[in-house]
């Protein structure tokens, strides 16, 4: 056990937090735990653990416990404007976050570190990341698909993990000062989080620190359209090499994904190929083969029964020739934009919580739109987005928004929840409000809705 003299707050106690704080006391470090607004599942977390527990409301609250910690480590929603973090980096206290911390502790592992491969990018990051995840198994390597998904990485080192699929957000990378990985792919990038970023900029300096402390033998994995991101790549020490459907080091040609090494499998033998689906797997094989942890045969074999995870384009049903689509992880409008591109007449159920995005670039492929049916709070912003290019209804439950849609609906039309922003007002989560999406569809096929 590596004994330490650090004191660390741990500032915020949802899964995150609490997984650094379990791996810091397995490590014999001190720490005091925080939150903004104190639970009693935080309180029993503390007694659990046997750590002090403390509610920061206040600046002369946080000023005392500043003076007693050596390292900050705040969960990954805790903006960068937070007192807490604003405070601490004045007095020059060390913000770590949990990749970070992560990384530190593999780094001394006895037998030593393991491969960490890793994505970014405002959309696909999760299903890339997954893509990833399965083709290294397929090539004998146990791979956790760890970081921005159900599993933080700090939680999966103790595990008998082979390898690691790290899914990097923009808010687990904003304080890291050693972490790198041995690949990396940033997949694009458009305005998101403008309400924990304080710019645009600062969103885009986030990721862009995925590279900021790469060595030689590096690859960092690069869309060949989005110039910002390869001059990203190419200002870091690792060796780029790029992707995109048309061109690209690894591009699709002829019904093919193919790479430098030619062609790799026909397109058809995916277990879904739609547009991104197929820039996906483009940046997953780029990963897993340029690394040299798996070969093109590995990614033929993984692709070919490779299940995405719920909520993102997802099928529900099929009735009277209209299809049903569940995209409720579509948090901002370049993720519709995504789901927009895989169908001709759509009907669009779209609205939330907005986050600070324009939600006028939901609507940037009006000959796709059949109609629109807004929700949340956010309706009147679709509405008004909307306005001109075709018809809009207004709906005051999921059940009356699945209704409506399937009154304006015609033919061979996809119905797609594709909400473009955050699912606070009415849900917990973006899978609840999925979930509660297909319940509805159900009710409608079956009469009950």
């Amino acid at each position: 056990m590596t004994i330490s003299h650090e004191t660390t707050l741990v500032f915020g106690l949802a899964v995150a937090g609490q997984a650094v704080a379990r791996e810091l006391i397995k490590r014999g470090e001190k720490m005091v735990l925080a939150d903004d607004s104190v639970s009693d599942l935080h309180r029993a977390f503390s007694e659990e653990i046997g750590m002090p527990l403390v509610s920061l409301t206040d600046s002369s609250e946080i000023q005392n416990i500043l003076k007693s910690v050596t390292r900050v480590a705040p969960a990954p929603g805790i903006p960068k404007q937070h007192p807490v973090i604003v405070a601490a980096l004045k007095l020059g206290i060390e913000i770590c976050s949990e990749l970070e911390l992560a990384y530190r502790f593999e780094q001394r592992r006895a037998s030593g570190p393991r491969p960490m491969v890793g994505v970014t990018g405002t959309d696909g990051k999760t299903t890339t990341t997954l893509m990833t995840a399965a083709i290294l198994e397929t090539a004998g390597l146990r791979t956790a698909a760890v970081g921005n998904t159900d599993v933080p990485l700090i939680s999966a080192l103790d595990t008998d993990a082979h390898a690691f699929a790290v899914e990097c957000s923009s808010f687990r990378l904003a304080h890291i000062q050693q972490f790198r990985m041995c690949a990396s792919a940033w997949l694009n990038f458009a305005p998101d989080h403008l309400d924990w970023h304080p710019s645009l900029d600062d969103y885009f300096s986030a990721k862009a620190s995925m590279w900021a402390h790469s060595v030689e033998s590096d690859v960092a994995v690069v869309p060949v359209d989005e110039p910002q991101i390869c001059s990203a790549a190419r200002a870091s020490k690792a060796r780029v090499v790029t992707f995109g459907i048309d061109e690209g080091d690894y591009h699709a040609a002829d019904g093919w994904l193919c790479g430098p090494m030619g062609q790799i499998m026909p397109i058809s033998e995916m277990g879904r190929s739609l547009p991104h689906d197929v820039s996906n797997a483009l940046a997953a094989t780029a990963l897993c083969v340029e690394s040299g942890l798996a070969n093109v045969a590995d990614v033929a074999s993984a692709l070919q029964i490779f299940k995405n995870a719920p909520h993102r384009i997802q099928f529900v049903g099929e009735k009277g020739g209209v299809r049903w689509f569940n995209d409720s992880k579509a948090t901002s409008p370049h993720a519709v934009s995504v789901a927009l591109k895989s169908f001709e007449s759509i009907v669009l159920i779209a609205g939330g919580k907005n986050k600070g995005l324009d939600l006028s670039a939901l609507a940037n492929q009006p000959n796709r739109m059949r109609a629109v049916v807004a929700i949340g709070a956010a309706a009147d912003e679709v509405a008004h987005a909307f306005n001109g290019v075709c018809e809009v209804r207004h709906a005051n439950s999921m059940q009356e928004a699945v209704n409506t849609a399937h009154s304006l609906a015609q033919g061979e039309d996809v119905v797609l929840l594709s909400p473009g922003c955050t699912s606070y007002d009415w849900y917990a989560n973006y899978g609840q409000r999925g979930e509660d999406f297909m319940t509805c569809v159900s009710n409608l096929f079956t009469g009950k809705g």
